[in-house]
């Protein structure tokens, strides 16, 4: 159990009219403690920060209850709006395998426009952070471990591809494990509709530039690396990226990780098929498994259910059994 230590000062200026949207009601009082929908939470520590964004952990006052805070800076009108779609997609998902949102509120503080998100905290970390373990160890996660996750991340995915949606920024780092393994899909932020109808180069070049920006590169699609100028644009990026967790979860690494450690065209590189280590000592029937997600032509690559099917199948079958997919 992680230890808390309450904060033991909680005596500060109140900032109050702080203007929120939505019917949130939102207050600062301090850095040790803050409001949101009427709850106090008390600040415990730092987690994580990115270019625009800060996650701290925080306890409820009453429940006890740890959480994670999301601070998302809005520099702009386009900000703002990304933030609110972000709000919008956790709203959207009631499942097991999608992070949920506890609470929320936008706040105006020192001249800045800020989102806030209050998520369950999830102790045990992202998938990432558990292979990066296993690989300063030596070790590796069973075929066993690696189908249960998976299932749980395809069965996420297939949530949100039902509704009509597409992840667009899949990848270790955006799943988090629970202490029962169970994987949650987070980091909605890049959601958009899943089809996108590309009329003309000047579209085109939007959207590759949109996928430059919010889709990670060595996981991103093929067809978003040079979008063509009349096509569509579907959730089956959505595959290519989970093929890449998958191989991530074998190999402890992406496939295309060194590529862009070393400086190489990654665009260049996802247009191969995917090669899979001689060493891999992996069933025949979960590599086959990665290679027939690992497709570059999006046409020819499989939707969630078939995926999920598969999965299903290996799961029945000995992890030792060497296996052919049909």
């Amino acid at each position: 159990m992680l230890a808390v230590n309450e904060p033991k000062s909680l005596k500060s200026l109140v900032l109050n009219n702080v203007p929120v949207k939505m019917g949130q009601t939102l207050c600062i009082c301090s850095r040790g403690s803050l409001t949101i929908d009427n709850k106090k939470y008390y600040f415990v520590q730092k987690l994580d920060e990115g270019g625009f964004s800060y996650v701290d952990l925080v306890e409820g006052a009453k429940d006890g209850r740890f959480y994670a805070l999301k601070r998302i800076l809005c520099h702009d009108r386009e900000g703002r709006q990304e933030a609110q779609t972000e709000v919008e997609m956790h709203q959207v998902f009631n499942h097991p395998n999608i992070l949920s949102l506890v609470a929320h509120a936008f706040v105006d503080h020192g001249g800045k426009r800020e989102a806030w998100l209050l998520l369950p905290y999830v102790r045990k970390g992202s998938l990432w952070s558990v292979l990066e373990k296993l690989r300063d160890k030596g070790s590796f996660m069973s075929e066993k471990e690696i189908l249960q996750i998976f299932r749980g991340i395809c069965s996420g995915l297939k949530a949100i591809h039902e509704k009509g949606y597409a992840h667009r920024d899949l990848k270790p780092t955006n799943v988090l494990l629970d202490e029962d393994d169970r994987p949650v899909l987070m980091d909605l932020g890049s959601m958009n509709r899943a089809r996108i109808e590309v009329r003309g180069s000047r579209e085109a070049m939007t959207i590759q530039d949109w996928a430059a920006q919010r889709c990670t590169i060595s996981y991103r699609a093929p067809e978003l690396f040079n979008v063509e100028s009349h096509c569509i644009i579907d959730e089956r990026t959505d595959i290519w990226s989970l093929g890449c967790v998958l191989y991530c979860m074998m190999m402890l690494e992406g496939p295309y990780d060194l590529v862009f450690q070393k400086g190489d065209s990654v665009a260049l590189a996802v247009q191969n098929p995917v090669t899979i280590p001689q060493s891999c000592s992996y069933s025949e029937g979960l590599q086959m498994l990665l290679s027939s997600i690992m497709v570059s032509n999006p046409q020819e690559r499989p939707n969630i259910n078939w995926v999920l099917d598969q999965v299903q199948d290996l799961q029945s079958r000995s992890p030792n059994t060497q296996t052919n997919m049909v």
